[in-house]
């Protein structure tokens, strides 16, 4: 029997720190150092989700839109949906970057733990990538949105130009001619399926990778990185907790005027299938069933709502996204201005759309908001060893707000939602 993949990962990762402490920077066999070992195979593996981002993110996002525009629903339906999903997403983006900005991760005894994370680029180096922003320079931030060249931006990795470009191309699609449209829409549907199963299949080797990053940090700082580690994932947490028990609970309350504890009950079965799997996509028909059945929300409204937040809403995702990119300023050192965390707060929010709905696909997405700021892609590594647990607990989140949205947005078409905790749901 094949063991699943959270727990490779997490035989991986505690091999992954034996073998760092025993191998040293020094251990070697045969003349080949253990270090040079691990390093390579960390690199391959970051390599491997540099390559997809490109792919995976446009058709991802077109298809995602197109989608939208071609059921017809784009209406009133629609811009409820979509209006409430892009609410609680920045919602959730706030509450991580004041709990990180609060409890600074990246910071011990008041220094920069980027020593103790075997982080090698200098902070003087990185803190050049970045430059000197300031609350000027958000106008460039829009500029970059618009590239002269698409190819040149997608090849220079400035995703924000991609992303732009790929919601103009989804939309647009929906005006062609519906020969046409069909056949753009069947070809970027394929080139999205394929690039899920290569992402499946890169993570398929997240193992490898995270025993070889895992033993590649401990290797350099022995296990003094834990301490900044456990800060981070605390933080997380902490940040995920209070947007599923205080922000959305707030926006039933306050927009649909209900009470809202029957949704925890009525959402249980689907949370623990998110937290078990750690896939949005892969707990979708759970998710479906349980806002139909338990709490009451017609078909109409769960069968357009829920697919469409299962790829394009991702609070849990996006507030993971922000966090990570500043704790991984601050473990270099770097004090980041208005502007840059602007620019966290957009590009977390807008790659969150694109994020595929399997476990750890939000590493792609954090890759694509160090570049937008300037930050090394290397520090993808320390971001491995708790990342599995973090990501099961902002899975959860994922799917709770979209349950939330489908709840709201039927409440406000006027469905009689969360009335008794377990429903039959209209049709």
């Amino acid at each position: 029997m094949k063991l699943k993949l959270h727990w490779q990962i997490l035989i991986a990762l505690l091999l992954g720190l034996v073998a760092g402490w025993w191998a040293g920077e020094d251990g070697a066999l045969l003349g080949l150092r253990f270090y040079a070992v691990f390093d390579f195979v960390g690199t391959l593996f970051l390599n491997a989700l540099k390559m997809i981002i490109v792919p995976l993110i446009m058709s991802s996002i077109i298809v995602g839109i197109a989608g939208i525009g071609s059921s017809g629903n784009l209406g009133r339906l629609g811009g409820k949906t979509l209006l409430f999903y892009a609410v609680t997403t920045t919602l959730a983006i706030l509450v991580g970057l004041i709990l990180v900005n609060l409890f600074q991760p990246g910071i011990v005894n008041g220094a920069p733990a980027g020593e103790l994370l075997a982080l090698t680029a200098g902070a003087e180096d990185v803190a050049a990538r970045i430059g000197d922003k300031g609350a000027g320079d958000i106008v460039e931030i829009f500029l970059r949105m618009v590239p002269p060249n698409v190819v040149q931006a997608a090849a220079d990795g400035q995703m924000l130009g991609i992303i732009f470009f790929s919601l103009l191309f989804g939309f647009f699609m929906t005006r062609l001619t519906h020969d046409l449209a069909e056949t753009l829409f069947g070809f970027w549907q394929a080139v999205f399926q394929v690039m899920m199963q290569i992402t499946e299949w890169v993570m398929s080797f997240a193992p490898i990778g995270v025993f070889a990053l895992v033993a590649r940090v401990v290797a350099t700082t022995g296990f003094q990185a834990a301490g900044p580690l456990l800060v981070f994932a605390g933080t997380v947490l902490l940040a995920l907790t209070i947007h599923t028990v205080v922000t959305l609970p707030a926006l039933l309350a306050l927009v649909g005027r209900m009470n809202p504890w029957p949704m925890f009950q009525a959402m249980a079965p689907a949370m623990m299938t998110a937290f078990s799997t750690a896939s949005s996509s892969a707990t979708l028909p759970i998710t479906m069933d349980c806002v139909e059945r338990r709490a009451g929300v017609s078909n109409r409204t769960s069968s357009f709502v829920l697919p469409l937040g299962a790829t394009g809403n991702m609070d849990g995702t996006a507030l993971y996204e922000c966090v990570a990119a500043i704790f991984i300023a601050q473990a270099y050192g770097l004090e980041l201005t208005f502007a840059t965390q602007f620019v966290i707060v957009v590009t977390a929010l807008v790659t969150s759309i694109g994020v595929a709905g399997i476990p750890s696909a939000s590493l792609v997405a954090i890759a694509i908001i160090l570049k937008a700021v300037g930050l090394p892609m290397e520090a993808i590594g320390v971001l491995l060893v708790f990342d599995r647990v973090l990501d099961m607990a902002r899975t959860t989140v994922n799917v709770f707000g979209d349950s939330c949205c489908a709840v709201l947005v039927a409440r406000l078409e006027g469905e009689e939602v969360l009335n008794t905790g377990l429903a039959e749901p209209a049709r």
